[in-house]
């Protein structure tokens, strides 16, 4: 069985912005570094026209092709809400909160739920301004929030890529919170790294902790991770791509099968934790 036989959900996936990709096209032809231009490397240079609305049907006929059933998109993108009305069965949303804005935050989440059904919140703290660790209180009503009306949290851990401090993600921080919010899901984002291993320490320790595989091409899995999964931890490791954010969908399922997942951890890899956390019903 290949991974793409497998009916998946991807964790981390969004619709194409033609404006972004000609913003790093410009920046280069002026000689300019565009900061996130190292993201950009893999992708096509246009879309089939300047109207966003193809965004969503690219984004579907890839998830077509490559038996993506669900797909977690972010309110931070301007298509989602009309993405999220015309394909409820094929679209989950999710709300990326600041935890400097207070209780805002809070009834954002709390309107984004009635709104939208979103089932998850994105966490960024080394993204935002100021900076947040991941243990810093003003989290707090955030993660209490997110318990009360069961919401995965999907925080960003380790390095990030983005040119800014990176101590506010370091992993060891997620102990405290799990032990405050033991009912709390949450799934570290984007590789962890260099603590991984911590990572899987802290996901051993604490039933509620899991990992995705967001921002990473499958050649440039961890170890530990691949390891954790074929052992202990199948049950907490969750696939997700990076399409379009820097990863296209064809390299990801096309370095996928060399992946050395044993058969049994395929699955719960691409779907089931995933339908777990996010409480899709299975069969997907």
């Amino acid at each position: 069985m290949r991974p793409r036989d497998i009916c998946a959900i991807d964790t981390l996936i969004g619709f194409r912005d033609q404006r972004q990709v000609q913003a790093v096209s410009a920046a280069k032809d002026q000689g300019v570094r565009h900061p996130a231009e190292y993201m950009f490397r893999d992708i096509p240079a246009d879309l089939p026209s300047d109207d966003r609305s193809d965004a969503i049907a690219e984004t579907l006929a890839k998830m077509d092709a490559h038996n993506i059933r669900y797909g977690l998109i972010s309110l931070s993108d301007s298509l989602t809400p009309e993405a999220l009305r015309r394909h409820p069965d094929r679209f989950i949303g999710s709300l990326f909160a600041d935890g400097n804005e207070g209780m805002d935050a809070v009834r954002k989440i709390t309107r984004a739920v009635e709104e939208y059904d979103v089932r998850a919140v994105g966490l960024f703290p080394a993204g935002i301004s100021p900076q947040i660790p991941i243990n810093d209180k003003k989290w707090y009503p955030v993660y209490a929030k997110c318990v009360e009306l069961d919401l995965a949290v999907f925080c960003a851990a380790g390095v990030p890529g983005p040119r800014v401090p990176m101590m506010p993600q370091y992993v060891g921080l997620f102990d405290e919170v799990c032990y405050d919010f033991p009912e709390l899901k949450i799934v570290m984002r984007h590789g962890a790294e260099p603590w991984e291993a911590l990572a899987v320490k802290l996901m051993l320790k604490w039933p509620n902790l899991y990992y995705s595989t967001s921002g990473f091409a499958p050649k440039h899995y961890p170890k530990a991770i691949i390891d954790f999964a074929n052992t202990r931890g199948a049950d907490k490791i969750i696939y997700a791509g990076y399409y379009p954010f820097g990863i296209e969908l064809e390299r990801t399922f096309r370095e996928l099968d060399d992946v050395p997942f044993k058969p049994e951890v395929w699955p719960k890899f691409l779907r089931d934790n995933a339908a777990r956390v996010l409480r899709i019903p299975a069969p997907v």
